[in-house]
């Protein structure tokens, strides 16, 4: 018996090795361009260079509890249970989303909730102003 392989069978191999490597590669530069499109979607969180912000009147519905979380420097599991919910599956939902998912009867409560915890547990020293009077 011989242990050569057929040079035909080698280059069918390395065919399909080729075959598959570019269709690997165009999947993945598909999934990498989707990825950077979702990221531009997405409000850009506040630099840390930035001023943190005192005035909660600047809360909106759109915002998540991670962006709200770093923009006032509080801590997010204490947002979270201020709010009542749990952390786990939510941290991506807008403040919209989260009171309609838990709140649906009390229209904006989660958002007056994350602003009266806000006012609770700023850190010290930072001047404070406090949610306008509907």
């Amino acid at each position: 018996m011989d242990n050569s392989t057929n040079p035909r069978q080698r280059n069918f191999v390395v065919g399909l090795i080729i075959i598959g490597l570019m269709i690997i590669a165009v999947f993945g530069l598909r999934t990498l361009r989707a990825f950077r499109q979702i990221q531009e979607h997405r409000p850009p969180p506040p630099s840390d260079t930035q001023p943190l912000e005192t005035d909660v009147n600047r809360i909106r519905e759109w915002m998540t509890i991670p962006f709200i979380s770093k923009m006032y420097d509080v801590r997010q599991h204490i947002l979270f249970e201020g709010v009542g919910i749990p952390e786990r599956g939510n941290r991506d939902k807008s403040l919209r989303q989260l009171n309609e998912e838990y709140f649906p009867e009390a229209p904006g409560i989660v958002e007056t909730r994350i602003k009266a915890t806000l006012l609770e547990n700023m850190p010290p020293g930072m001047p404070i102003t406090p949610p306008a009077s509907p």
